[in-house]
């Protein structure tokens, strides 16, 4: 009889301890042989690089393509913003020499480099951001802004021009904003608030140091916020900004940035309202991170939750997000885990679906996290292969749940769609429109 006790009592432990484990996996995940956390269920045999997404081949076409820039290709690409499937706003820091395709398998001797050493490398003939202008923010000695002359000769090793383009779904760029490229050195990010009718454009240039406001066709400049090529940490000015993003009411946040280490936040209007944040110490490669909350090495980020206002702020140099209320007070935040890779986070950015995604730039990986900083999903890879990330600076979704990123080490941007069967909680969402569609 105590045998049987004891064999009962072994049966219930091993199934308890089985229920338990099952639990841990999403029910969508579970497929015949264990669990799986493919993008599509029952998806075999495949390594998904471009996790639930295929990528959309030839989206856009080549800035070669177009007449008078038959030499030139895309550069970094530094934004993307979706209006529409068939207005998508993508803006670089000018434009690259195309490159002959060399064919396949072989390689060009670089001997003078390295022994035995030929280029490309993983399929990549250059790095875009490393390649496209802008030089030195200042001319030696001075603040005064500098001339990219450190970067090679406009024309030739790089062409400044088409920095604001327009694409439609198809691929074909319907509008060049040629006439503000003069105006711009470093534009950093593009947006359209969703709040808005009037559907204006912004363009963050952290080398301008502002935030530029135009008509929805580009054809007017609406305002200046920040004043051009003069850095500071107050009412107007910024100090290398880098991204924003927009609250419920139509308020909104920019991330100041590479040099200062704060938040600014702006109402409906664009007027000035609060700024947090203060510079950490130890910032550096090799530092130990500041671990304080409100302190800041790179702000290189900011995103906003729909539901319950929250500011997300990408704590760049301390591998960290921090999030606030919705005028700067701290509530919680989150290290990320550099691994044996380290890590370098571009940006932070939630979804109309309140979704969190980050791109590490070491490992090159689109990543959901939940909104505690756990890993959801993550999916990505370095080459030059359609759909390979390399350098991934900005991401949007049009209303058709395309996916939109914009690469300053690849260069250009990439259009993809959900692929047949997707698990729609791995996919990038909706953008929010609450006053036009």
């Amino acid at each position: 009889m105590r045998n049987c006790l004891r064999l009962l009592a072994l049966m219930v432990a091993v199934s308890a301890g089985y229920l338990a484990a099952d639990r841990l996996f999403p029910l969508q995940a579970q497929t015949r042989g264990g669990p799986s956390f493919a993008a599509v269920t029952n998806d075999l045999g495949s390594l998904e690089a471009t996790g639930p997404y295929e990528v959309v081949a030839g989206w856009p076409k080549d800035l070669s393509t177009t007449p008078g820039n038959e030499k030139w290709t895309f550069g970094a690409g530094q934004g993307v913003f979706a209006e529409s499937p068939d207005r998508v706003y993508y803006i670089q820091r000018g434009s690259l020499p195309v490159i002959p395709p060399q064919g396949r398998g072989g390689g060009v001797p670089a001997p003078q480099v390295a022994p035995n050493l030929s280029f490309p490398v993983a399929g990549l003939w250059r790095n875009a951001t490393g390649a496209s202008p802008p030089g030195a923010l200042f001319r030696p000695g001075t603040e005064q802004p500098g001339d990219d002359s450190d970067r090679g000769k406009n024309g030739v090793d790089f062409l400044w021009a088409n920095c604001i383009l327009v694409i439609n779904r198809n691929g074909d760029i319907i509008e060049n904003w040629t006439q503000w490229d003069k105006m711009l050195r470093r534009p950093h990010s593009v947006y359209i608030s969703p709040y808005d009718p009037q559907k204006s454009v912004y363009i963050v240039d952290d080398y301008r140091h502002a935030i530029f406001k135009f008509t929805n066709d580009g054809k007017q400049l609406l305002k200046t916020i920040g004043t051009p090529n003069a850095h500071g940490s107050d009412a107007t000015h910024f100090y290398r900004p880098t991204f924003m993003a927009f609250n419920t009411d139509g308020s909104w946040y920019v991330s100041d940035g590479y040099a200062n280490t704060r938040v600014v936040k702006f109402d409906k209007n664009d007027n000035y309202v609060t700024a947090w944040g203060e510079r950490g110490t130890g910032a550096g490669p090799n530092a130990k991170p500041e671990t304080r909350p409100s302190y800041f090495n790179n702000v290189h980020g900011v995103g906003v939750d729909p539901a319950t206002r929250e500011v997300y702020v990408n704590d760049r140099g301390n591998r960290r997000i921090q999030v606030f209320d919705e005028n700067g007070k701290f509530i919680r935040m989150w290290s990320m885990q550099p691994g044996t890779t380290g890590l370098d986070l571009h940006f932070v950015y939630l979804d109309g679906d309140r979704r969190v995604w980050v791109f590490d730039q070491v490992s090159q990986q689109l990543a959901q996290l939940d909104r505690e900083g756990r890993l959801i999903y993550a999916w990505g890879g370095l080459g030059s292969w359609p759909g390979a990330l390399f350098g991934v600076h900005g991401i949007s979704v049009d209303q058709e749940q395309n996916l939109y990123l914009a690469a300053v080490g690849r260069g250009g941007v990439q259009k993809f769609r959900p692929r047949q069967g997707a698990n729609p909680a791995l996919l990038v969402g909706k953008n929010v429109y609450s006053a036009w569609k």
